[in-house]
């Protein structure tokens, strides 16, 4: 813990050189413009990557960036976040070489997180002639971390407060992105979501 609170003191001091009046702006609000749904991974973090500084981008991470439909922890984020900060994009953020997403195209048991895994293991059934005809494992992983992050996006704009936003004109957008940890680039997937019309028709829920 020693660590923790002497390289908190440092960042205070190298912050407050570069601008003393930093603490007192941040402690006024926060007004992101963006959420970022991402992974836990310790290699991963959200405002480094994109270098903007605190105050910038609302987070949400869990195992394998993963927006499940039934997950109040992640639809309790999205909804603070598009009702109350008015964010405008949700970025969906994979990352190559993901534990979790590896984990799921195995038959290996990891206990609790085995429930966990369900959800990804969906995504590669769903791709499964794809991505069974790659023979490289690393990128056999690779692409379903890229497709994870699509279904993902998809998974979000499917929330029913996400839908009414869209209904009541807010010019919300949904993007799926992946993050390349060998060359610290954000790749956009170019897949983007601006309106329930960009879902298959059981999903679009009429608010009106």
């Amino acid at each position: 813990m020693k660590d923790i609170f002497e390289g908190n003191k440092a960042w205070v001091r190298e912050t407050l050189a570069k601008d003393p009046s930093f603490f007192d702006n941040l402690s006024k609000g926060q007004t992101p413009e963006y959420l970022w749904i991402g992974c836990s991974d310790s290699r991963v973090p959200a405002n480094e990557i994109v270098n903007m500084p605190p105050g910038s981008i609302f987070v949400q991470r869990n195992i394998a960036n993963q927006v499940i439909n039934s997950d109040m922890n992640l639809l309790s984020v999205v909804y603070y976040a598009v009702k109350y900060l008015k964010i405008r994009h949700i970025l969906v953020v994979g990352h190559y070489g993901c534990g979790g997403v590896a984990a799921a195209m195995s038959n290996k048991s990891y206990g609790f997180l085995d429930n966990w895994l369900v959800s990804i293991k969906n995504v590669y059934m769903k791709y499964q002639q794809e991505l069974d005809n790659i023979r490289d494992e690393e990128a056999r992983v690779d692409r379903l971390v890229e497709l994870n992050s699509i279904e993902q996006a998809r998974n979000m704009a499917k929330i029913s407060f996400i839908q009414e936003e869209w209904q009541n004109g807010n010019p919300l957008e949904i993007h799926a992105t992946v993050y390349s940890l060998k060359d610290g680039m954000l790749r956009d997937l170019e897949m983007s979501f601006y309106s329930s019309g960009d879902l298959k028709s059981v999903f679009q829920i009429n608010h009106f």
